[in-house]
């Protein structure tokens, strides 16, 4: 999930080595056994966003704060959707730190997502996020050490959850992975995205080198590099 940090594997509670030069610094109980989403909610601190927690697939994730491209990405994608489903009036572009249930027993933080219109929902409701039970698409921004849980055990996930739409964003290699339900390969997106969501009038294009290229810019800005 994050470009400058590690996303953590925990699988029923084990955890797994990790970089020596991640940036984070929590460890977690060895002890075997599966995780209910009412244990991790309890580690999570409303006063931070940082580190992350996932659980996917009976899988604890953890992901500490992450580095200045990713968030540079993270930025870009959001404007990018925020505008378009704003002029079109499909849903609401966010960011994580959230706490979705797509699936029962399941704790999700894509990178970015949208989350679509919904019907009436309880005043509790509104205070959490109980009130997003879909999206239109879910996003994550990639690096080295997050790429096999991003591509295979969120994918799966996100894929079972019916989200019509889930972007893989490698900065690096500047391209999108594209993943739909009906499809068993992504598109490799390097030129042109193309998305036209349900209830939509015209189709959101973006100009995938000009993305990238705004990125890399930013970031080479703020490093000198």
């Amino acid at each position: 999930m994050t470009l400058g940090g590690t996303c953590r594997r925990i699988v029923q509670g084990d955890p797994l080595h990790s970089n020596r030069r991640a940036e984070h610094t929590m460890g977690m109980p060895a002890e075997s056994r599966r995780w209910s989403p009412a244990e991790v909610r309890e580690m999570q601190d409303g006063s931070r966003a940082w580190p992350r927690f996932e659980l996917i697939a009976g899988e604890l994730l953890v992901t500490p704060a992450p580095g200045a491209i990713h968030q540079i990405a993270v930025g870009e994608i959001l404007m990018l959707l925020s505008g378009y489903v704003d002029r079109e009036n499909v849903g609401v572009a966010l960011v994580s730190p959230a706490d979705l249930d797509l699936l029962f027993g399941t704790i999700a933080q894509p990178d970015v997502f949208v989350a679509p219109p919904a019907g009436h929902a309880h005043l509790d409701q509104l205070r959490d996020w109980s009130v997003v039970t879909s999206l239109l698409v879910a996003v994550e921004v990639i690096s080295p050490s997050s790429a096999r849980s991003d591509r295979v055990g969120k994918r799966h996930y996100y894929l079972r959850a019916s989200v019509p739409e889930y972007w893989i964003v490698d900065v690096d290699a500047r391209v999108i992975e594209r993943w739909s339900p009906e499809r068993s390969m992504p598109a490799i997106l390097k030129d042109t995205l193309e998305w036209h969501p349900a209830g939509a009038g015209a189709s959101l294009i973006v100009d995938l080198p000009a993305l990238f290229a705004r990125i890399w810019r930013k970031f080479q800005l703020i490093t000198g590099a």
